[in-house]
């Protein structure tokens, strides 16, 4: 498998086939010795936008901590092993409701779509 090719970008869906967003980063381990291996997946503004630039991940790491506190300031990793399949989407077997993953959308949708007039 050609993990930059077949992985990353990919739309990932969880148990119930619910969108939690693309792959944005892979995390590599790498061990004395050892071949390198897929630890997991991450998704996240904080992972695309390190890919963009190594500063614009430190600032969006930041904006993330200060909107919404330290467990944005990272973005969400999904062991491998949890990775069911990859096809034309990635499925893992998570439910995004025990996840991070749509806390901005929530925060968006109280703080700000709510208080637009006949949203």
């Amino acid at each position: 498998m050609e993990l930059v090719r077949d992985v990353l970008d990919k739309q990932v869906v969880d148990r119930k086939h619910v969108k939690m967003g693309k792959v944005d980063g892979l995390v590599i381990e790498l061990h004395d010795g050892e071949a390198p291996h897929v630890a997991g997946l991450e998704i996240g503004a904080v992972a695309l936008a390190r890919r963009l630039a190594p500063r614009i991940g430190r600032w969006a790491s930041r904006l993330g901590e200060r909107l919404g506190g330290a467990q944005h300031r990272e973005p969400y990793r999904i062991p491998w092993m949890k990775v069911r399949d990859v096809g034309i989407d990635v499925d893992v077997d998570l439910l995004v409701e025990e996840t991070p993953v749509f806390d901005w959308q929530t925060w968006l949708r109280d703080h700000v779509i709510a208080r637009i007039p006949g949203a």
